[in-house]
């Protein structure tokens, strides 16, 4: 026959107290507290649900685990608790391949309602056993979804048996359904063999189940007689290490090789004590206090969630940090590159050059004598020339605008995660990597290009419309000539250049083009030479713009919600209101 342990004790995950009895009778008594307790932990559902971890840093792994099993307590077993806790208490049914857990359920309720055998794996799907008159105290459990319910008049009101799959199931699926179910849990009954109770795997889940405040019973199957005591004792000290020295433990004899369902003398008194357990005040003590010691498990859980949520963001800060220190050498070097005239090199120069060369439009001016020469026809056929430069100019600019863009990328890169990179900086090159950015930046320079280009000619008129200085402040008569004649010159230039032509020998001084530059300033005075640094400096800001584009593409990665400096606020703030309810 069976040998219980201190059958008629409540299981729990640690010793019995009276203040903690206390404590889940008031949480079952107060339906107002309970509700808002309820609504309490629905938020904080919530919130670890949508909680991510956008860097992989070194806690990552553990910290995405830990919010996996969060959720599922909350979803699997306090929320439904919570929602109604007058259900059957769930008794989940576990243990390792071969333990004899179907076994044992058919044996406790009398019939075949869990294929078992010795072909592994057994239990596919999970099958949960309650008394047909709780079926609508359980009918809106979220376990109801992924398990085979059958109602059976020898379960005991109060409490609904669930036949778990293997733990260490060769299938995937059953054990990830194994460990999902235990969280539905209000009180685990485990099934181990005195050939098994040593393996590592039952003690890493009882262990998680102490963590979480689960209340725990135990069965150990197939005990040779002669080895009863030595195992019992072994059994026993092992527990108490685990801190389950108050669950009780049944122990069932080896029967040797059999079909069908164990006797009834020998899964008699697991009867009794799930008979008692279901009784109303057993059932809400034992309901309660897992309830009780779930949510004193859920605050050091949450808060190790915010921690890593807040280790995410004090990472996002640091890379952040990086890369604005990494960007000031790629930006100085764009901007030396735009003031020494870089722009200009290659086929920007060599059109200037054909322009100007013995009769081409720009040859001889102007004249020696300091004239102009020219006229309107002249200045519209200039004004076509011209074309083919303002084309180079969008061509030179865009590709300045492309290399700047690349190299300041590869100095971000290496910023990240070459040597002494900050942690999660792979992170975010991966996901600068899946990114258009490399798109992003050539229609960006191209467009930058050609809107620099097409300040040209605005630059240019707002240059002409600026009044001429006078050589002679003092003498009114002589400043009035001095105006005038500027303003000869001036619309003598717009006549035989256009402001198209002028805007052209502006944007190739700007990018570098000496004599263009030179050129201007001899036809529009001073006012053309402030034309030209004017355009060379919004270049150089463009430039800029499009080296700290780069850097925003780096921090695409960084724009998350859960990167943001105050992101664990959120956890803690649902971790204060639980902590206030409990």
């Amino acid at each position: 026959m069976s040998a219980p342990v201190d059958p008629q004790s409540v299981p729990s995950a640690r010793p019995a107290s009276s203040s903690h009895d206390a404590l889940a009778r008031d949480v079952l008594a107060r339906p107002l507290a309970a509700m808002s307790l309820l609504d309490a932990v629905r938020d904080l559902h919530r919130d670890v649900a949508a909680t991510g971890f956008p860097l992989e840093l070194a806690d990552t792994p553990g910290a995405s685990a830990s919010r996996e099993r969060l959720v599922d307590q909350l979803a699997e077993h306090l929320i439904p608790r919570l929602t109604e806790l007058s259900a059957p208490a769930v008794v989940v049914v576990s243990g390792s391949t071969g333990a004899g857990k179907s076994t044992l359920v058919n044996s406790l309720v009398g019939r075949e309602v869990s294929a078992a055998g010795v072909l592994r794996p057994t239990t596919r799907r999970p099958v949960l056993v309650h008394n047909p008159l709780d079926v609508e105290l359980l009918s809106h459990h979220p376990v109801l979804e992924s398990v085979e319910v059958v109602a059976d008049e020898n379960v005991p009101r109060g409490i609904a048996l669930l036949d778990a799959p293997d733990l260490d199931s060769v299938l995937e699926s059953n054990r990830l359904s194994a460990h999902r179910l235990l969280e539905a849990a209000d009180l685990w009954l485990f099934v181990t063999t005195a050939a098994r109770y040593g393996d590592a795997l039952p003690w890493q889940v009882l262990q998680s189940a102490v963590d979480r405040g689960t209340s725990i019973a135990m069965v150990l199957n197939r005990v040779p007689p002669a080895s009863l005591p030595t195992v019992r004792g072994d059994l026993l000290e092992r527990l108490r290490g685990h801190g389950l020295q108050g669950s009780p433990l049944f122990v069932v004899p080896d029967v040797g090789p059999h079909e069908g369902l164990l006797s009834a003398a020998v899964v008699a008194p697991i009867q009794r004590w799930l008979q008692m357990l279901a009784g109303p005040d057993r059932a809400r003590t034992v309901i309660g206090r897992t309830l009780r010691g779930s949510l004193s498990a859920l605050r050091p859980w949450v808060d190790e969630l915010a921690e890593a949520v807040q280790h995410q963001a004090d990472a996002a800060a640091t890379i952040a940090a990086a890369l604005d220190e990494a960007l000031a050498e790629p930006s100085a070097q764009a901007v030396a590159s735009v003031r020494g005239g870089a722009v200009a090199d290659g086929a920007v120069r060599a059109r200037w050059d054909e322009l100007t060369a013995p009769g081409a439009p720009f040859a001889g001016i102007p004249r020696p004598s300091g004239r102009l020469r020219g006229s309107a026809r002249a200045g519209r056929a200039r004004a076509v020339a011209v074309e083919p430069l303002l084309a180079d100019l969008v061509r030179a600019v865009t590709a300045a605008m492309g290399a700047a863009g690349a190299h300041t990328e590869r100095v971000l890169r290496a910023r990240i995660v070459g040597p002494g990179a900050p942690e999660g900086g792979a992170s975010v090159d991966a996901a600068w990597s899946a990114s258009e950015a490399a798109q992003t930046r050539s229609s960006a320079a191209e467009q930058t290009a050609r809107g620099w280009v097409a300040q040209g000619p605005r630059v240019v008129r707002a240059a002409l419309a600026v009044p001429p200085p006078a050589t002679d402040p003092d003498g009114a008569a002589r400043r009035s000539r001095d105006v005038a004649r500027e303003a000869r010159r001036r619309a003598k230039a717009e006549k035989v250049l256009t402001t198209e032509g002028l805007a052209a020998l502006a944007l190739a001084g700007a990018a570098g083009v000496v004599p263009a530059r030179d050129l201007l300033a001899d036809v529009l005075g001073a006012a053309g030479t402030q034309a030209v640094d004017d355009l060379r400096a919004d270049l150089v800001d463009r430039v800029l713009a499009q080296v700290a584009l780069e850097r925003a593409h780096a921090a695409d990665a960084l724009d998350h919600p859960d990167l943001a400096d105050d992101a664990a606020s959120r956890l803690r703030l649902r971790l204060a209101v639980l902590k206030g309810l409990t």
